[in-house]
């Protein structure tokens, strides 16, 4: 697979005498190693690894040219340019709490906006989060949310059974849709342009719904399409990156039957039934690999037995291939597909499998930590290219694991307060989230019970706590707008 390059910023302006920095990221089959040029000149031979370049002090003369290209090829696939005057745009998390919507900035630890409860919808006029007869208090409550191409934000409101669209550019509001009772969880198929909306019915899942919003970009006069899918509790869509630019198919499932259905993500229609009756294996999760073309499926725990082997399905053939070994629990992908990362819940182990270029699945780390995951996320090395660190979080502990994945080193953040408590978060397994800042981001940011938390990915260290957002377990990272 050629390499695929990308450079941040694209653009960057900074006054004379500034110091600017450039940052290069390539994915490829093999793994590219780079080169830094500058003004069509390689200088920097020796650190092919370099992924962030010191381009020193800007000059007041002309502006100088820089780029980055994999080894061996003459082709510059993209260049990064000093213009000698101009301003930058910041990046924001975007924080979903019981006292609105907080916009973030992260480096300077900056509140930017608060959209408050009483705030009006752009189109309706209605509230934000209507109050509701005999509280006190007029508060939100908000379930899943994603980021629509940096223009929107769709964000969903169990309670008032609606799914509400907000501007990024105007940071308002603009529009509610209304859709099936308790709407819990949103995908982003960016392939398609579409959200993809789970409701419950009821808080017994008694009657759960799919339904898919389109045209989801355009973010104006919005309408949802009903799925013809019945009994769905979960889905699962697998997420675009580098290398893999459009997603075909997805899949959806009952935690109650052995099966995976798998469906057109284009038609909204149903291709095959996957089962797994021979493996006595009901789907709880599922992570998608490029590497070798697998899918993992995490299978539901029987509170009797130890828990099952994730399964192993070809993405080709549609055939199972059988266990993942002895390997249990919640799987993650790295971005770039080279890293299986399984944490078990129960017992606190966290296996760590390589994946080669040859579809090969290796396990090359069995960490056993007090550490009962609730969420984890990868941070990309900032000296390392093609390595990762995981950050992951606790159901019940105030601890944030990091491990270095090139050597199995780990790290603990300690006291950073107890996490929302399952009670208080039904909507799904994740009760303390991890939320990094994409693929040049350094920072990543967890919930706590009343405040959250910045953590900085360079020096793995905790850049500051924002107290008073209650239940900010739903949050959503925006990069340049």
């Amino acid at each position: 697979v050629p390499p695929v390059i990308r450079v941040y910023p694209e653009t960057q302006a900074q006054e004379p005498g500034v110091s600017a920095s450039l940052k290069c990221h390539a994915e490829g089959i093999p793994n590219p190693r780079i080169t830094w040029l500058k003004n069509g000149i390689d200088i920097m031979p020796k650190l092919s690894k370099q992924l962030t370049l010191l381009g020193g002090r800007v000059l007041k003369k002309s502006p100088n040219n820089y780029g980055c290209i994999p080894k061996k090829k003459k082709k510059a696939y993209s260049f990064c340019f000093i213009p000698l005057q101009g301003l930058s745009v910041g990046n924001m998390f975007y924080v979903f709490s019981d006292d609105g919507i907080t916009v973030l900035q992260p480096n300077e630890c900056e509140i930017r906006r608060h959209i408050r409860p009483e705030e009006r919808i752009f189109t309706s006029y209605e509230e934000v989060c209507p109050r509701v007869e005999g509280e006190d208090t007029q508060s939100c409550l908000w379930a899943s949310a994603v980021n629509v191409r940096d223009k929107y934000i769709y964000v969903t409101q169990p309670m008032q059974n609606r799914v509400m669209i907000i501007d990024i550019q105007t940071q308002k509001a603009i529009q509610s849709l209304d859709v099936d009772p308790l709407p819990t969880k949103l995908h982003y198929d960016k392939s398609h342009d579409q959200v993809w909306v789970l409701s419950w019915g009821d808080m017994r899942q008694s009657s759960p719904t799919l339904q898919v919003i389109p045209e989801a970009s355009a973010g104006e006069d919005q309408h949802v399409i009903r799925t013809p899918f019945e009994g769905v509790d979960d889905f699962f869509i697998p997420p675009t990156n580098l290398i893999i630019n459009h997603v075909r198919f997805g899949f959806i499932f009952n935690k109650s039957k052995s099966a995976v259905h798998k469906i057109d993500l284009e038609t909204v229609t149903h291709i095959k039934t996957i089962n797994f009756k021979n493996y006595s294996c009901v789907p709880q999760t599922m992570a998608y690999t490029h590497l070798g073309g697998y899918f993992f499926v995490q299978c539901r725990r029987n509170r009797s037995v130890a828990a099952s082997p994730q399964l192993v399905i070809d993405s080709v053939t549609d055939a199972v291939i059988g266990p993942n070994s002895n390997v249990s629990g919640t799987p993650y992908i790295s971005p770039d597909g080279r890293y299986l990362v399984s944490a078990d819940e129960d017992s606190g182990r966290i296996k760590v499998q390589a994946l080669s270029v040859r579809g090969e699945i290796k396990l090359i780390y069995d960490l056993q930590t007090n550490i009962h995951v609730s969420d984890l996320t990868f941070q990309p090395s900032f000296t390392e290219g093609n390595q990762y660190y995981i950050y992951a979080t606790s159901h019940l502990q105030t601890d944030v694991l990091c491990v270095e994945l090139s050597t199995g080193k780990m790290n603990v953040l300690k006291n950073l307060k107890d996490p929302i408590t399952s009670k208080d978060w039904p909507w799904s397994n994740y009760n303390r989230i991890m939320k990094d800042s994409g693929l040049f981001g350094q920072y990543l940011i967890t919930p706590a019970k009343d405040s959250l938390f910045v953590i900085n990915g360079r020096q793995n260290t905790l850049r500051c706590e924002v107290s008073g957002i209650r239940r900010g377990n739903t949050v959503v990272w925006v990069g340049e707008v």
